[in-house]
């Protein structure tokens, strides 16, 4: 099929949740991406935040084509080797006693909803069923992770949603102590805010909300989706916070592309779940399992994180100095980046597509850059080079 003709039938065949660019891809390979036509760009979006090894990595490559020949899906009906792998180096490596494992962030969060259930009713407190989120939030698109987010455009159309979830100002500790209610089990909090405009925390509260939920016997949640596992130059996000949660969920960068989530828990939450309470027909599969050791085991280095520390110190620094009059704040960390603007960034994106660079936006006045993690120095050079130029010609 020609590019015109996947794109027609683009239009005409698929339910019309995306607006798409006028390309069409054909492979990737690192920090590129090529069109049908043969067109390099310099991917500074991964996929939103997905393939933290770049495109077609060899080493991860290789392991799914092997594991492919092997064994590809078993159901959570039987025991894997994989399976178990992946869940030990997890819980090895972060807080967590226990792995639930699913295929979307958004999956994973309703996991932690329920798992926070649960454990309130668990704890003698069967009416207590509420979720803290906050302003800006995003937290996934079916019902109850949707309860969760606070765009009212994603939610409206679809009310009415799951009851008891109360939303606080984002980074309003006072605020949040206020909403943080006897009816409320869980607070649910992103360290760095993606979709909501790449908004990150404040040390003080994050801080602050383990010692309210402390205070208060209610579960801390964090939703490291996109921003967890070496996007902000630590495999977690929440530990440069020197906060530790009950539960977090993650998915993007796991697999390096394929789908996967899990919801990680300490033993204190793990104990109140039993066989049939939760499950996925293709969670955690072999093959997929066996893509997410790659990925793990790669990030998880301490070389490999200090260059994702130099490389998004560099993005920054090359962001600040762009001349814009319209250029408000660079914000984020590591290799999740903002930059937010006085005018719709949509402009932008499409000067930059022109020039072979894809950025996407996290909101209408925020330019969100999340490269994959083996970006270089002169790849970033390239990528701010290109919005320097594209912020001239807009006139901006």
């Amino acid at each position: 099929m020609k590019a015109e003709e996947i794109i027609h039938g683009e239009a005409t065949l698929i339910v019309p949740t995306y607006v798409r660019p006028p390309m069409v891809f054909a492979r990737g390979e690192g920090c590129y991406l090529f069109d049908t036509d043969g067109k390099s760009y310099l991917d500074m979006a991964a996929g939103i935040a997905v393939m933290a090894l770049g495109h077609s990595d060899p080493a991860w490559a290789a392991a799914v084509a092997a594991q492919a020949a092997e064994l590809t899906h078993l159901s959570n009906l039987y025991h894997s080797r994989p399976h178990v792998e992946l869940a030990a180096r997890l819980v090895a490596h972060s807080f967590a006693d226990r792995v639930f494992f699913c295929n979307s962030g958004t999956e994973a969060n309703e996991a932690a909803i329920k798992f926070a259930r649960k454990w309130a009713r668990s704890e003698g407190e069967e009416g207590r069923t509420g979720i803290l989120a906050f302003e800006g939030s995003f937290h996934g698109r079916t019902v109850g992770a949707l309860s969760a987010t606070a765009k009212e455009r994603y939610r409206e159309p679809f009310g009415p949603l799951m009851p008891g979830v109360v939303f606080a100002p984002y980074n309003d500790l006072a605020a949040a102590a206020e909403a943080l209610t006897p009816e409320v089990c869980a607070v649910l909090v992103e360290p760095i805010q993606g979709e909501g405009g790449v908004r990150t925390a404040e040390v003080g509260f994050l801080q602050g909300l383990r010692r309210l939920c402390d205070e208060r016997n209610a579960l801390l949640i964090m939703d490291e989706v996109q921003c967890g596992l070496g996007r902000t130059g630590t495999l977690w996000a929440h530990e440069a916070y020197g906060v530790t949660p009950d539960m977090m969920s993650v998915a993007k960068p796991l697999a390096g592309g394929l789908p996967i989530g899990a919801t990680l828990v300490t033993e204190r939450v793990a104990r109140v779940m039993e066989p049939g309470d939760h499950g996925s027909t293709f969670a955690a599969g072999p093959l997929v399992c066996r893509a997410a050791l790659v990925v793990v085991e790669r990030v998880d280095r301490p070389e490999f994180l200090a260059a994702v520390q130099a490389a998004g110190a560099h993005l920054r620094a090359r962001l600040e100095g762009l001349r814009s009059e319209r250029l408000v704040e660079v914000r984020g960390a590591g290799l999740l980046l903002g930059v937010e603007f006085r005018e719709a960034v949509k402009p932008l994106i499409a000067a930059a597509a022109e020039e072979g660079v894809l950025l996407i936006n996290a909101g209408e006045n925020v330019l969100r850059l999340c490269p994959p993690l083996i970006v270089t120095q002169a790849q970033v050079d390239r990528a701010v080079d290109v919005i320097g130029e594209c912020l001239e010609r807009l006139g901006w």
